[in-house]
Protein backbone atom coordinates (compact mmCIF):
# COMPACT_ATOMS: atom_id res chain seq x y z
CA UNK A 1 0.00 0.00 0.00
CA UNK A 2 1.60 3.01 -1.04
CA UNK A 3 1.16 5.98 1.65
CA UNK A 4 0.51 8.94 -0.56
CA UNK A 5 0.98 11.80 2.41
CA UNK A 6 4.18 10.23 2.27
CA UNK A 7 4.78 11.03 -1.63
CA UNK A 8 3.30 14.28 -1.15
CA UNK A 9 6.37 15.63 1.77
CA UNK A 10 8.72 14.37 -1.04
CA UNK A 11 7.16 16.36 -4.04
CA UNK A 12 7.78 19.30 -1.86
CA UNK A 13 7.19 22.34 -3.65
CA UNK A 14 5.91 20.51 -6.67
CA UNK A 15 1.81 21.28 -6.96
CA UNK A 16 -0.46 18.02 -6.11
CA UNK A 17 -4.41 17.95 -6.27
CA UNK A 18 -5.31 15.89 -3.10
CA UNK A 19 -8.99 16.91 -3.48
CA UNK A 20 -10.52 13.42 -4.50
CA UNK A 21 -13.85 15.65 -6.92
CA UNK A 22 -11.00 17.55 -8.35
CA UNK A 23 -8.78 14.07 -8.50
CA UNK A 24 -12.13 12.51 -10.38
CA UNK A 25 -12.58 15.23 -12.64
CA UNK A 26 -8.75 15.39 -13.69
CA UNK A 27 -8.96 11.14 -14.24
CA UNK A 28 -11.35 11.45 -17.24
CA UNK A 29 -11.43 12.38 -20.58
CA UNK A 30 -14.34 11.90 -23.14
CA UNK A 31 -14.63 8.76 -23.06
CA UNK A 32 -18.08 8.64 -22.48
CA UNK A 33 -19.38 9.54 -25.94
CA UNK A 34 -18.69 5.53 -26.19
CA UNK A 35 -21.29 3.52 -24.50
CA UNK A 36 -19.07 0.74 -24.71
CA UNK A 37 -16.40 2.11 -22.11
CA UNK A 38 -18.70 4.20 -19.95
CA UNK A 39 -19.21 0.65 -17.52
CA UNK A 40 -15.36 0.04 -17.78
CA UNK A 41 -14.16 3.82 -17.04
CA UNK A 42 -16.74 5.56 -15.08
CA UNK A 43 -14.65 4.36 -11.58
CA UNK A 44 -11.69 4.94 -12.60
CA UNK A 45 -9.26 7.02 -11.02
CA UNK A 46 -5.81 8.09 -9.83
CA UNK A 47 -5.00 8.36 -6.09
CA UNK A 48 -3.21 11.57 -6.66
CA UNK A 49 -2.88 14.56 -9.41
CA UNK A 50 0.94 16.31 -9.78
CA UNK A 51 1.42 19.49 -11.73
CA UNK A 52 5.02 19.94 -12.47
CA UNK A 53 6.03 23.43 -14.15
CA UNK A 54 9.09 22.15 -16.06
CA UNK A 55 11.29 19.50 -16.63
CA UNK A 56 12.92 19.28 -13.70
CA UNK A 57 10.23 18.33 -11.73
CA UNK A 58 9.16 16.24 -14.35
CA UNK A 59 12.20 14.07 -13.53
CA UNK A 60 11.96 14.39 -9.29
CA UNK A 61 7.97 12.90 -10.48
CA UNK A 62 9.88 10.02 -12.40
CA UNK A 63 12.17 9.44 -9.51
CA UNK A 64 9.59 9.18 -6.77
CA UNK A 65 7.11 6.56 -9.21
CA UNK A 66 10.25 4.55 -9.73
CA UNK A 67 11.36 4.48 -6.13
CA UNK A 68 7.34 3.55 -4.80
CA UNK A 69 6.94 1.70 -8.14
CA UNK A 70 3.72 4.39 -8.43
CA UNK A 71 1.62 3.86 -12.00
CA UNK A 72 1.85 7.09 -14.17
CA UNK A 73 -0.77 8.39 -16.48
CA UNK A 74 -0.04 11.70 -18.28
CA UNK A 75 -2.48 14.04 -19.09
CA UNK A 76 -2.76 17.58 -20.90
CA UNK A 77 -6.06 18.33 -21.18
CA UNK A 78 -8.14 15.75 -21.34
CA UNK A 79 -10.25 16.38 -24.52
CA UNK A 80 -9.55 12.49 -26.04
CA UNK A 81 -12.36 10.34 -26.67
CA UNK A 82 -11.10 7.07 -26.07
CA UNK A 83 -10.43 6.68 -22.07
CA UNK A 84 -6.17 7.51 -23.24
CA UNK A 85 -5.59 10.10 -19.72
CA UNK A 86 -8.02 7.30 -17.69
CA UNK A 87 -5.78 5.74 -14.76
CA UNK A 88 -6.83 2.15 -14.98
CA UNK A 89 -4.82 1.61 -11.94
CA UNK A 90 -4.71 4.58 -9.37
CA UNK A 91 -1.35 6.38 -9.10
CA UNK A 92 -0.53 9.22 -10.20
CA UNK A 93 -1.96 11.51 -12.98
CA UNK A 94 0.82 13.82 -14.09
CA UNK A 95 -1.01 16.73 -15.40
CA UNK A 96 1.09 19.08 -17.86
CA UNK A 97 -0.71 21.65 -18.74
CA UNK A 98 1.53 24.55 -16.56
CA UNK A 99 4.38 23.12 -18.98
CA UNK A 100 3.17 26.12 -21.21
CA UNK A 101 6.36 27.41 -22.49
CA UNK A 102 6.86 28.80 -25.70
CA UNK A 103 10.64 28.05 -26.45
CA UNK A 104 10.81 29.45 -29.57
CA UNK A 105 9.27 30.82 -33.11
CA UNK A 106 11.86 30.96 -36.26
CA UNK A 107 12.01 30.39 -39.50
CA UNK A 108 8.54 28.12 -39.91
CA UNK A 109 9.12 26.20 -36.98
CA UNK A 110 8.11 26.16 -32.87
CA UNK A 111 9.93 24.84 -29.82
CA UNK A 112 7.37 24.71 -27.16
CA UNK A 113 6.81 23.24 -23.84
CA UNK A 114 4.00 19.87 -24.21
CA UNK A 115 1.44 21.71 -22.21
CA UNK A 116 1.02 24.56 -24.48
CA UNK A 117 -2.70 25.74 -25.38
CA UNK A 118 -2.76 25.09 -29.72
CA UNK A 119 -4.81 28.06 -29.22
CA UNK A 120 -2.35 30.15 -27.35
CA UNK A 121 0.54 29.13 -29.62
CA UNK A 122 -1.23 29.56 -32.78
CA UNK A 123 -2.03 33.25 -31.48
CA UNK A 124 1.91 33.38 -31.04
CA UNK A 125 2.92 31.99 -34.87
CA UNK A 126 0.51 33.85 -36.88
CA UNK A 127 2.35 37.21 -35.09
CA UNK A 128 5.21 35.54 -37.51
CA UNK A 129 3.08 34.76 -40.53
CA UNK A 130 2.91 31.09 -39.75
CA UNK A 131 0.06 28.59 -37.83
CA UNK A 132 0.22 24.88 -36.87
CA UNK A 133 -0.21 22.49 -39.83
CA UNK A 134 -3.18 20.81 -37.97
CA UNK A 135 -5.45 21.49 -34.90
CA UNK A 136 -8.01 19.32 -33.70
CA UNK A 137 -11.76 21.06 -33.03
CA UNK A 138 -11.05 21.40 -29.00
CA UNK A 139 -8.09 23.95 -29.96
CA UNK A 140 -8.96 26.37 -27.99
CA UNK A 141 -8.44 24.46 -24.48
CA UNK A 142 -6.26 21.27 -26.25
CA UNK A 143 -2.30 20.93 -25.55
CA UNK A 144 -0.40 20.78 -28.22
CA UNK A 145 1.42 17.24 -26.30
CA UNK A 146 -2.01 15.87 -25.84
CA UNK A 147 -2.78 16.16 -29.59
CA UNK A 148 0.58 14.76 -30.29
CA UNK A 149 0.08 11.27 -27.85
CA UNK A 150 -3.69 10.89 -28.28
CA UNK A 151 -4.77 12.41 -31.68
CA UNK A 152 -4.06 11.42 -35.12
CA UNK A 153 -5.28 14.92 -37.71
CA UNK A 154 -8.00 17.23 -37.64
CA UNK A 155 -8.26 21.26 -39.54
CA UNK A 156 -5.33 21.26 -41.72
CA UNK A 157 -5.41 17.66 -42.41
CA UNK A 158 -6.43 17.83 -45.97
CA UNK A 159 -3.45 19.26 -46.56
CA UNK A 160 -0.79 18.00 -44.21
CA UNK A 161 -2.12 14.36 -43.36
CA UNK A 162 -1.71 12.82 -40.09
CA UNK A 163 0.25 13.41 -37.21
CA UNK A 164 1.97 10.32 -37.53
CA UNK A 165 3.24 11.68 -41.26
CA UNK A 166 6.73 11.67 -41.51
CA UNK A 167 7.68 15.52 -41.26
CA UNK A 168 4.74 16.67 -39.10
CA UNK A 169 6.99 16.13 -36.03
CA UNK A 170 10.49 17.38 -35.97
CA UNK A 171 11.75 16.62 -32.22
CA UNK A 172 10.29 15.34 -29.00
CA UNK A 173 12.27 15.56 -25.48
CA UNK A 174 11.24 12.64 -23.58
CA UNK A 175 11.50 11.94 -19.95
CA UNK A 176 11.58 7.97 -19.16
CA UNK A 177 11.07 5.92 -15.87
CA UNK A 178 14.38 4.22 -15.83
CA UNK A 179 15.41 2.84 -12.74
CA UNK A 180 17.82 6.52 -13.02
CA UNK A 181 14.90 8.78 -15.73
CA UNK A 182 16.63 10.91 -17.99
CA UNK A 183 15.90 12.92 -20.45
CA UNK A 184 16.42 11.99 -24.43
CA UNK A 185 15.86 13.76 -27.43
CA UNK A 186 14.11 12.13 -30.08
CA UNK A 187 14.30 13.61 -34.22
CA UNK A 188 13.21 12.83 -37.23
CA UNK A 189 11.68 9.28 -37.58
CA UNK A 190 12.65 8.64 -33.95
CA UNK A 191 9.71 10.46 -33.04
CA UNK A 192 7.12 7.77 -34.20
CA UNK A 193 8.38 5.69 -31.17
CA UNK A 194 6.21 7.98 -29.24
CA UNK A 195 3.62 10.02 -31.49
CA UNK A 196 0.20 8.65 -30.83
CA UNK A 197 1.04 6.77 -28.35
CA UNK A 198 -1.25 7.74 -25.23
CA UNK A 199 1.91 8.31 -23.59
CA UNK A 200 2.54 4.82 -22.66
CA UNK A 201 6.06 4.83 -23.35
CA UNK A 202 8.23 8.42 -22.27
CA UNK A 203 6.64 11.81 -20.49
CA UNK A 204 6.85 14.24 -23.78
CA UNK A 205 8.26 17.73 -21.89
CA UNK A 206 9.61 19.30 -24.96
CA UNK A 207 8.53 19.34 -28.95
CA UNK A 208 9.70 21.08 -32.41
CA UNK A 209 7.13 21.30 -34.94
CA UNK A 210 7.00 22.73 -38.61
CA UNK A 211 4.34 25.12 -38.98
CA UNK A 212 2.87 26.29 -42.31
CA UNK A 213 1.88 29.78 -43.92
CA UNK A 214 -0.89 31.95 -42.32
CA UNK A 215 -3.71 32.47 -44.14
CA UNK A 216 -6.62 34.89 -44.10
CA UNK A 217 -9.42 32.10 -43.44
CA UNK A 218 -13.15 32.11 -44.44
CA UNK A 219 -15.29 30.38 -43.12
CA UNK A 220 -18.07 29.16 -45.46
CA UNK A 221 -21.55 27.05 -45.28
CA UNK A 222 -22.76 24.96 -48.42
CA UNK A 223 -25.88 23.58 -48.65
CA UNK A 224 -27.02 21.23 -50.71
CA UNK A 225 -30.59 19.38 -52.15
CA UNK A 226 -29.27 16.04 -52.31
CA UNK A 227 -26.47 14.37 -50.09
CA UNK A 228 -24.40 12.68 -52.87
CA UNK A 229 -24.20 16.27 -54.90
CA UNK A 230 -22.83 17.42 -51.34
CA UNK A 231 -20.70 14.24 -51.54
CA UNK A 232 -18.98 14.65 -54.82
CA UNK A 233 -18.34 18.48 -54.36
CA UNK A 234 -16.46 17.43 -51.06
CA UNK A 235 -13.98 15.06 -53.26
CA UNK A 236 -14.11 17.58 -56.01
CA UNK A 237 -12.94 20.57 -53.61
CA UNK A 238 -10.30 18.05 -51.86
CA UNK A 239 -8.57 17.35 -55.35
CA UNK A 240 -8.96 20.60 -56.44
CA UNK A 241 -5.19 21.63 -55.99
CA UNK A 242 -5.10 25.32 -56.88
CA UNK A 243 -8.00 25.92 -54.46
CA UNK A 244 -6.57 26.81 -50.93
CA UNK A 245 -8.80 25.36 -48.05
CA UNK A 246 -8.38 23.77 -44.60
CA UNK A 247 -11.51 22.13 -43.75
CA UNK A 248 -13.81 20.24 -45.34
CA UNK A 249 -16.44 18.94 -43.44
CA UNK A 250 -19.55 16.73 -44.83
CA UNK A 251 -22.84 16.37 -42.92
CA UNK A 252 -25.72 14.36 -44.16
CA UNK A 253 -29.06 15.05 -43.20
CA UNK A 254 -30.08 15.05 -40.54
CA UNK A 255 -27.19 16.08 -38.66
CA UNK A 256 -27.42 19.33 -39.33
CA UNK A 257 -30.21 19.83 -36.57
CA UNK A 258 -27.89 18.93 -33.66
CA UNK A 259 -26.12 22.46 -34.74
CA UNK A 260 -28.36 24.84 -32.92
CA UNK A 261 -26.49 28.12 -33.34
CA UNK A 262 -26.33 27.27 -37.48
CA UNK A 263 -30.28 26.87 -37.36
CA UNK A 264 -30.40 30.76 -39.50
CA UNK A 265 -28.04 29.03 -42.24
CA UNK A 266 -29.61 25.51 -41.97
CA UNK A 267 -33.13 26.13 -40.82
CA UNK A 268 -34.10 22.52 -42.71
CA UNK A 269 -31.54 20.19 -41.29
CA UNK A 270 -30.31 20.26 -44.67
CA UNK A 271 -27.29 18.42 -46.23
CA UNK A 272 -24.81 20.70 -46.26
CA UNK A 273 -20.75 21.08 -46.35
CA UNK A 274 -18.51 23.40 -43.43
CA UNK A 275 -15.77 24.84 -45.22
CA UNK A 276 -12.56 26.94 -44.26
CA UNK A 277 -11.25 28.49 -47.42
CA UNK A 278 -8.41 31.24 -47.92
CA UNK A 279 -9.61 34.69 -49.35
CA UNK A 280 -8.09 34.59 -52.00
CA UNK A 281 -9.61 31.21 -53.50
CA UNK A 282 -13.34 32.19 -52.77
CA UNK A 283 -14.03 32.74 -56.27
CA UNK A 284 -12.70 29.64 -57.45
CA UNK A 285 -14.61 28.25 -54.46
CA UNK A 286 -18.13 30.02 -55.72
CA UNK A 287 -17.46 28.18 -59.24
CA UNK A 288 -17.46 24.99 -57.80
CA UNK A 289 -20.61 25.37 -55.95
CA UNK A 290 -22.50 26.61 -58.20
CA UNK A 291 -21.41 23.38 -61.04
CA UNK A 292 -22.91 20.87 -57.88
CA UNK A 293 -26.19 22.79 -57.65
CA UNK A 294 -24.93 23.97 -54.06
CA UNK A 295 -26.36 27.04 -52.28
CA UNK A 296 -23.86 29.12 -49.99
CA UNK A 297 -25.77 30.26 -46.83
CA UNK A 298 -22.89 31.69 -44.89
CA UNK A 299 -19.73 33.71 -44.97
CA UNK A 300 -17.56 34.60 -42.22
CA UNK A 301 -14.13 36.04 -42.82
CA UNK A 302 -13.03 34.76 -39.69
CA UNK A 303 -10.11 38.05 -38.98
CA UNK A 304 -13.13 40.10 -37.97
CA UNK A 305 -15.11 39.06 -34.61
CA UNK A 306 -17.43 36.27 -35.05
CA UNK A 307 -19.16 34.24 -32.44
CA UNK A 308 -19.22 31.43 -34.55
CA UNK A 309 -16.17 29.51 -35.91
CA UNK A 310 -17.34 26.38 -38.07
CA UNK A 311 -14.82 24.27 -36.75
CA UNK A 312 -16.27 23.43 -33.41
CA UNK A 313 -19.26 21.80 -35.57
CA UNK A 314 -16.72 19.48 -37.33
CA UNK A 315 -14.63 16.45 -36.12
CA UNK A 316 -15.56 14.87 -33.09
CA UNK A 317 -17.15 18.42 -31.92
CA UNK A 318 -20.18 17.41 -34.68
CA UNK A 319 -20.35 14.36 -31.93
CA UNK A 320 -20.51 16.51 -29.27
CA UNK A 321 -23.21 18.80 -30.32
CA UNK A 322 -25.26 15.57 -31.47
CA UNK A 323 -24.87 14.42 -28.05
CA UNK A 324 -25.94 17.57 -26.44
CA UNK A 325 -29.23 16.29 -28.13
CA UNK A 326 -29.60 12.99 -28.06
CA UNK A 327 -27.14 11.44 -25.50
CA UNK A 328 -27.56 8.07 -27.40
CA UNK A 329 -25.83 8.65 -29.91
CA UNK A 330 -22.22 7.35 -30.56
CA UNK A 331 -19.71 7.92 -33.31
CA UNK A 332 -17.55 5.72 -35.81
CA UNK A 333 -14.13 6.77 -37.15
CA UNK A 334 -13.70 5.23 -40.81
CA UNK A 335 -11.86 5.51 -43.68
CA UNK A 336 -13.78 4.67 -46.44
CA UNK A 337 -10.87 5.49 -49.14
CA UNK A 338 -13.44 6.04 -52.47
CA UNK A 339 -16.89 8.07 -52.64
CA UNK A 340 -18.65 5.39 -54.12
CA UNK A 341 -18.17 3.11 -50.35
CA UNK A 342 -19.53 5.85 -48.38
CA UNK A 343 -22.27 6.45 -51.09
CA UNK A 344 -22.92 2.65 -50.56
CA UNK A 345 -23.07 3.13 -46.58
CA UNK A 346 -25.42 6.38 -47.11
CA UNK A 347 -27.79 4.10 -48.72
CA UNK A 348 -27.94 0.78 -46.03
CA UNK A 349 -27.95 2.10 -43.00
CA UNK A 350 -29.93 5.38 -43.87
CA UNK A 351 -30.61 7.25 -40.80
CA UNK A 352 -29.02 4.66 -38.23
CA UNK A 353 -25.61 5.90 -39.26
CA UNK A 354 -25.82 9.34 -40.05
CA UNK A 355 -23.02 10.38 -42.71
CA UNK A 356 -20.09 13.05 -41.12
CA UNK A 357 -16.99 13.19 -43.31
CA UNK A 358 -13.67 14.85 -42.72
CA UNK A 359 -11.94 14.93 -45.86
CA UNK A 360 -7.61 14.19 -45.59
CA UNK A 361 -4.54 13.31 -47.52
CA UNK A 362 -3.66 9.73 -46.86
CA UNK A 363 -0.56 8.91 -48.98
CA UNK A 364 -0.85 11.70 -51.17
CA UNK A 365 -4.44 11.52 -51.97
CA UNK A 366 -7.29 13.18 -50.57
CA UNK A 367 -9.70 10.60 -49.09
CA UNK A 368 -13.45 10.85 -46.97
CA UNK A 369 -13.21 9.63 -43.63
CA UNK A 370 -15.86 9.31 -41.69
CA UNK A 371 -16.97 9.98 -38.00
CA UNK A 372 -20.47 8.85 -38.71
CA UNK A 373 -23.24 9.11 -35.86
CA UNK A 374 -24.83 6.33 -34.68
CA UNK A 375 -27.85 5.50 -33.39
CA UNK A 376 -27.10 3.43 -30.33
CA UNK A 377 -29.47 0.52 -29.21
CA UNK A 378 -26.75 -2.71 -28.18
CA UNK A 379 -23.27 -3.43 -28.52
CA UNK A 380 -24.49 -6.43 -30.42
CA UNK A 381 -25.70 -3.84 -33.18
CA UNK A 382 -22.87 -1.77 -32.53
CA UNK A 383 -20.28 -4.45 -33.63
CA UNK A 384 -22.66 -5.34 -36.88
CA UNK A 385 -22.32 -2.01 -38.30
CA UNK A 386 -18.57 -2.01 -37.71
CA UNK A 387 -18.58 -5.67 -39.43
CA UNK A 388 -20.32 -4.56 -42.45
CA UNK A 389 -18.08 -1.79 -42.66
CA UNK A 390 -14.93 -3.86 -42.52
CA UNK A 391 -16.57 -6.83 -45.29
CA UNK A 392 -16.79 -3.97 -47.49
CA UNK A 393 -13.90 -2.46 -47.75
CA UNK A 394 -13.21 -0.03 -45.03
CA UNK A 395 -11.31 0.28 -42.24
CA UNK A 396 -12.58 0.91 -38.92
CA UNK A 397 -10.31 2.62 -36.82
CA UNK A 398 -12.49 1.33 -33.37
CA UNK A 399 -13.64 4.63 -30.57
CA UNK A 400 -14.86 1.93 -28.43
CA UNK A 401 -12.05 0.95 -27.01
CA UNK A 402 -9.00 2.35 -24.67
CA UNK A 403 -6.33 -0.44 -26.18
CA UNK A 404 -3.76 1.23 -27.74
CA UNK A 405 -3.42 -1.24 -31.25
CA UNK A 406 -6.95 -2.64 -31.17
CA UNK A 407 -8.31 1.48 -31.66
CA UNK A 408 -6.23 2.22 -34.60
CA UNK A 409 -3.61 0.05 -36.47
CA UNK A 410 -5.06 -3.24 -35.35
CA UNK A 411 -1.39 -4.47 -35.27
CA UNK A 412 1.69 -4.39 -32.83
CA UNK A 413 3.99 -1.66 -33.05
CA UNK A 414 6.96 -3.10 -32.58
CA UNK A 415 8.86 0.34 -32.67
CA UNK A 416 6.88 1.27 -29.98
CA UNK A 417 7.18 -1.99 -27.91
CA UNK A 418 10.82 -1.63 -27.96
CA UNK A 419 11.29 1.41 -27.24
CA UNK A 420 8.89 1.05 -23.95
CA UNK A 421 10.75 -1.80 -22.76
CA UNK A 422 13.75 0.49 -22.75
CA UNK A 423 12.56 3.68 -21.48
CA UNK A 424 9.48 2.32 -19.12
CA UNK A 425 11.27 -1.25 -18.00
CA UNK A 426 8.88 -1.25 -14.91
CA UNK A 427 5.42 -0.94 -16.96
CA UNK A 428 4.20 1.56 -15.14
CA UNK A 429 3.53 4.67 -17.83
CA UNK A 430 -0.57 4.48 -18.40
CA UNK A 431 -0.61 0.67 -17.23
CA UNK A 432 -3.22 -1.54 -19.44
CA UNK A 433 -3.31 0.43 -22.69
CA UNK A 434 -0.77 -0.81 -25.12
CA UNK A 435 -1.42 -4.52 -25.61
CA UNK A 436 1.95 -5.31 -26.76
CA UNK A 437 2.67 -4.73 -23.57
CA UNK A 438 0.71 -6.78 -22.02
CA UNK A 439 1.00 -9.53 -24.04
CA UNK A 440 4.56 -9.11 -23.62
Amino acid sequence: MIDYYTIIEELKNIKTIENVEEIKKLSQDYYYFSPILIPILQNKQADLVVIPTNEEEVLKIAQICIKYKIPLTIRGAGTGNYGQCIPLNGGIVLDMTEMKKIHWIKSGVACVDAGIKISLLERETKKQGWELRMIPSTYKIATLGGFIGGGSGGIGSINYGQLRDRGNLNKVRVVTLEKEPRIIELFGDETQQVNHAYGTNGIITQLEIPLAPAYNWVDVIVTFDNFISALKFGQALADSDGITKKLISIHAQPIANYFIALKSYLPNGENCALLSMAEISLYPLQELVKEYQGKITYQQDLSKNSNINLIEFTWNHTTFHARNIDSNITYLQTFFFTIDKVEKMYNYFGDEVMIHLEFLRVGGKAIPAGLQLVKFTTEKRLNEIIKYHEENGMFIANPHTYILEDGGRKNIDIEQLNFKKKVDPYGLMNQGKMKAWKNN
